[in-house]
């Protein structure tokens, strides 16, 4: 093969791939999608409105003085069965990891002989009454912030109330129950100006036959 022959060969070769670049280019102009300003796709969430009036009222909690009164202290003995490992429930028996459990209600907080109590208890003051009881056993970190205490709490109102009957048992001498509120009392009807009524003015009597109107018990102090 002679030079010419060559060149012819090789511009050949040239020009074909010359011709597929060209292709390529305007394949790729002619296909490729427009990209869109915003990648993705945007869909549409209708946004709820708020309910008239704002958001509902959360329930108010119930007064440990009227969970008290159906509560178990058989309940609360199985429940505080997973106490056991850091904490001794008989009178004598001493502390073990945490502080022993005989006779707290109605014992000064922090208040254990040779116990040592972390600093965010010590700075309590008051007594293991029902309603601090309540109060700890429901979020230990939440009532003494930095307590040494890991326990969780109890998040259920019913066996709270269970294990502070329970607690409660373990003395010489129980201490009485708080009475429950009532929390269907009705308000005394207002005197003065605006009431229909004039200060001062006596009470209507009440329907023969009507039973005496009986007063809110209120939880006793101790």
């Amino acid at each position: 093969m002679n030079s010419f022959e060559l060149n012819k060969l090789l511009g050949a070769l040239l020009g074909t791939c010359l011709v597929l670049v060209a292709m390529h280019i305007a394949a790729g102009e002619i296909f490729t999608p427009e990209k869109p300003a915003k990648p993705g796709y945007e869909i549409a969430v209708k946004e709820e409105q708020p309910p008239a009036g704002g958001a509902p009222a959360a329930p108010a909690a119930v007064p440990i003085a009227n969970l008290l009164a159906s509560a178990s202290p058989e309940r609360g003995a199985d429940v505080a069965k997973q106490c056991q490992a850091c904490h001794n429930f008989q009178e004598g028996q001493g502390p073990k990891i945490g502080p022993d459990l005989y006779g707290t209600v109605g014992r000064k907080i922090a208040s254990v002989s040779g116990f040592n109590y972390s600093a965010a208890l010590k700075s309590k003051n008051g007594t293991w009454d029902f309603d601090t009881l309540n109060t700890w056993l429901a979020k230990p970190s939440a009532f003494a912030p930095g307590t040494a205490m890991t326990f969780a709490g109890l998040s259920n109102d019913k066996q709270r109330a269970d294990v502070i009957a329970y607690l409660n048992t373990l003395s010489h001498n129980p201490a009485p129950l708080p009475k429950p509120q009532n929390a269907n009392a009705e308000a005394p009807s207002p005197t003065g100006p605006g009431s229909g009524q004039p200060a001062g003015a006596p009470a209507s009597p009440a329907p023969a036959g009507a039973a005496p109107a009986q007063s809110n018990g209120a939880p006793a102090n101790h």
